[in-house]
């Protein structure tokens, strides 16, 4: 906090966790955005890292969508105009909400206006609500604004994403984040077997964010340095075929290239659709000619074309 400027104009804030800025936390973010524009306002994105629950409660803390980087981008891209990541720790935790209120939004932040969802909570314990942020605007001089929660029938909810993750639905995430669910890694090398079947596969470890259910996938994977976007077929898991290898990873075979140098290259890869669950076959005739059928319908899905 004591990196935001002293001088900063009066703001339009808007606080949660924002963990894959989905729609629901997209619905907030246009009407701060909104309130801003009327008012003449800033609009900053309050977030926490880590997640609360990883300091409160590490054992049922959530596997993440969306590193701090890739949020920042992704609030920035939904209206907000800069983002402050509070640090949150057993000292933060311990704040009242008014102390919450004092330290981050009058003194930081200069709110004018607060804008929340409906089920907001903060401060120790999570004693504080959208009632509480009403009564401390009255008394410190800004509105305060608690907004209904999106989606129908499901409500859009960061877990909710991540169950349609669980059972590999990215179709259904999709549809939550109002975009293809992504993980982001740098390229290592792996086995080379892919490259041996004739399917050379950019392999992304996975880590402390989340991962699609096991399987093979229709997407998308792009290279962060250049943009360059590529059609592929994705495996996220082990190789159950194969005996040794039991490091979860996403593979990204590109269509019809075998040409790509990725090594070493930070790539973003998206799921659009499942095609199938992971199996073990019963020889590696079987597996590539299941990976055959596997680039064909992801060829279809992704552009349209049938081989």
């Amino acid at each position: 906090m004591d990196e935001v400027p002293a001088d900063l104009d009066p703001t339009s804030v808007v606080i949660g966790n924002f963990d894959g800025v989905h729609l629901g936390h997209r619905h907030v973010l246009a009407r701060a955005r909104e309130v801003a524009d009327e008012r003449g306002l800033t609009l900053v994105a309050v977030t926490f890292d880590p997640h609360p629950m990883a300091v409160l409660r590490p054992e049922h803390a959530p596997t993440g969508l969306t590193s701090l980087e890739s949020r920042a981008e992704l609030l920035a891209a939904a209206g907000a105009d800069a983002v402050l990541a509070v640090p949150f720790d057993r000292d933060v935790a311990s704040w009242t909400p008014q102390e919450f209120v004092e330290r981050v939004l009058v003194t930081t932040l200069h709110a004018a206006a607060v804008v929340v969802g409906a089920n907001f909570r903060f401060g120790h314990r999570a004693a504080g609500d959208v009632a509480t942020l009403r009564e401390e605007g009255e008394t410190h001089g800004f509105t305060a604004e608690g907004i209904p929660l999106d989606g129908g029938p499901q409500v859009w909810s960061s877990t909710y994403v991540r169950t349609c993750l669980a059972g590999g639905d990215v179709a259904g995430a999709a549809e939550a984040l109002g975009r293809p669910y992504a993980v982001r890694g740098v390229v290592v090398k792996g086995d080379q077997r892919g490259r041996e079947l004739g399917f050379p596969t950019a392999n992304v470890p996975t880590s402390e964010l989340a991962a699609p259910a096991d399987g093979v996938y229709a997407g998308w994977l792009r290279r962060l340095d250049t943009g360059e976007r590529y059609p592929a077929a994705i495996s996220v898991g082990t190789t159950p075929t194969f005996d040794g290898v039991r490091e979860r990873r996403v593979e990204s075979y590109v269509l019809d290239r075998t040409d790509l140098e990725l090594y070493g290259v930070e790539v973003e890869v998206s799921f659009v659709e499942r095609l199938r669950g992971m199996v073990a076959f019963e020889s590696v005739e079987k597996l590539v000619e299941q990976m055959d059928d596997d680039v064909d319908r992801a060829r279809e899905l992704l552009l349209g074309t049938a081989p």
